[in-house]
């Protein structure tokens, strides 16, 4: 056993009413009384007188006095009329008389008898009850069953409902067997326990047949605590929350017991909710063992070169995954993995990292291909792409805290000065392929053939050109071609 459910007052409480300590079977008990004086000594007894008397019966029921009768066999016929009755209503039970009934038989000279009177009330007091199987949880009386047939039964469907019949018929196979038990093959899953959370027991008692369950009548009390489910009809003012507190529950626990209802739900005028608490009697728990392969994924790692150029990249090694084989045990709770551990794990194949130098040599004329934001602050009014019936080239930055341009990596400024379109325009070669521009400036601040680093001020933001407002128009070039600047800006 791997847990026990507590259960409080309440919870006893609750138990039907026929959930009560065992009782033997109660045997007739027949007490033979000789009055003193009716046969002191066989040698001295009256034949004569012995003849003149008759028997009678006292009946008493529980130690208190029901009455006489003349004919004891009318009461075994009272008694076989009601196994009888029972018998055609409670079919493949076998029944007994409940009652504790003492007969005591008296002899005596004139039998001043009340049979039917006191037959009748025998009628009234006799009870039936039904030799079955109780089942005991943490010793702790659930319910009963027909039978231990029924009660194994029962016990399979519990397990069915977490396992396939498949491979519950394969574990009770193997926990059968004698033969050890064979080496797990890849990709081969299997049972290896099964555990029931309370400590169930099956004890021979008696009972009201009517108290006697089916299996899937036990089935249903194992799983959810009760047979029958309270439900609450939604009234004028009712919320989840208060009907939840008049119900001694939390208001996330009505929603989980009642699926399609949230917590923003608008309850309507006779809506139907569920407001049992649902409180299983026991859960099943599951172990698997499994083998199977797994890929080792391979690790990239990154080293330093001082002979290659900031901003370049060369893979020296290509990486490969790696396998092995791990068996692992997995425990599942009425189908939901709750742990896993891994038991034993076999590499196979080593994993190879892949290996990537990054380059460190910094020039000043030469860019690291990283390019950062080159106004300051601001934000892109008009994007890369078909504008006004034309292809516009690069982004515009409108609205800045301040109004420098700074170059947007390393490089050489290889032209400068006014053009119809750009009017005052600054365009830097980064010597790795890229090429930068910025146009419509009021002003230049570098002059061609100068080495600027990233960040250098190289003029100050305006409206020169084909402008319709003080902006920055940014282009980038990528092996002479124009990329989208939103694609390498950082």
């Amino acid at each position: 056993m791997f847990f026990k459910r507590n259960k409080q007052d309440e919870t006893k409480k609750a138990l039907p009413k026929f959930i009560r300590p065992f009782k033997k079977t109660q045997k007739i008990l027949v007490l033979t009384m000789i009055l003193a004086g009716l046969g002191v000594n066989s040698g001295f007894a009256n034949e004569e007188e012995s003849k003149d008397l008759s028997t009678i019966f006292h009946i008493y029921s529980k130690g208190e006095y029901v009455g006489v009768i003349a004919d004891q066999e009318k009461l075994e016929e009272l008694k076989e009329e009601e196994l009888k009755k029972a018998a055609s209503e409670f079919k493949n039970l076998p029944l007994t008389i409940g009652t504790d009934l003492s007969v005591i038989p008296e002899r005596v000279f004139t039998a001043e008898t009340d049979d039917d009177i006191v037959l009748e009330k025998l009628h009234g007091m006799l009870s039936v009850e039904a030799e079955a199987i109780g089942v005991l949880i943490d010793e702790e009386l659930a319910f009963y069953v027909n039978d231990m047939a029924t009660y194994n039964e029962v016990i399979r469907e519990l397990k069915l409902q977490s396992v396939s019949e498949k491979k519950l018929n394969e574990f009770e196979a193997r926990k059968a067997s004698s033969e050890p038990i064979p080496p797990l093959k890849e990709d081969e899953t299997r049972i290896v326990n099964i555990l029931i959370s309370g400590e169930m027991q099956a004890v021979p008692g008696n009972v009201s047949p009517k108290e006697v369950r089916s299996t899937e009548e036990a089935m249903v009390l194992l799983n959810k605590g009760t047979l029958e489910e309270k439900k609450y009809v939604v009234s004028s003012g009712d919320v989840l929350g208060s009907i939840a507190a008049a119900h001694n529950m939390a208001t996330a626990k009505l929603v989980e017991i009642n699926p399609g209802f949230t917590v923003d739900k608008v309850l309507r005028l006779g809506d139907e909710l569920n407001v049992t608490a649902i409180e299983p009697y026991v859960e099943v728990e599951v172990h698997y063992e499994t083998k199977t392969k797994e890929a080792i994924k391979y690790a990239t790692l990154t080293e330093e070169d001082s002979s290659l150029f900031k901003g370049e990249k060369k893979v020296t090694k290509k990486g490969s995954d790696g396998e092995k084989i791990v068996t692992e045990l997995i425990r599942k709770r009425n189908g939901q993995t709750i742990g896993r551990s891994v038991s034993e794990e076999n590499i196979i194949a080593e994993a190879v990292d892949k290996v990537t130098v990054v380059g460190t040599k910094v020039i000043p004329s030469r860019g690291s291909g990283t390019f950062i934001w080159p106004a300051s602050g601001g934000y892109v009014s008009s994007q890369m792409g078909t504008r006004w019936g034309r292809t516009h080239q690069g982004i515009d930055i409108a609205r800045p805290s301040s109004y420098g341009i700074v170059a947007a990596d390393n490089g050489v400024v290889t032209t400068t000065g006014s053009h119809s379109t750009y009017g005052n325009r600054v365009v830097i070669t980064h010597n790795n392929g890229y090429e930068t521009l910025y146009a419509h400036l009021s002003s230049i601040e570098v002059s061609e053939g100068q080495t600027v680093s990233q960040g250098t001020k190289i003029g100050v933001m305006g409206s020169t050109g084909r402008s319709t407002g003080v902006h920055l128009h940014f282009e980038v070039f990528k092996n002479g071609s124009n990329i989208n600047p939103m694609s390498v800006l950082r």
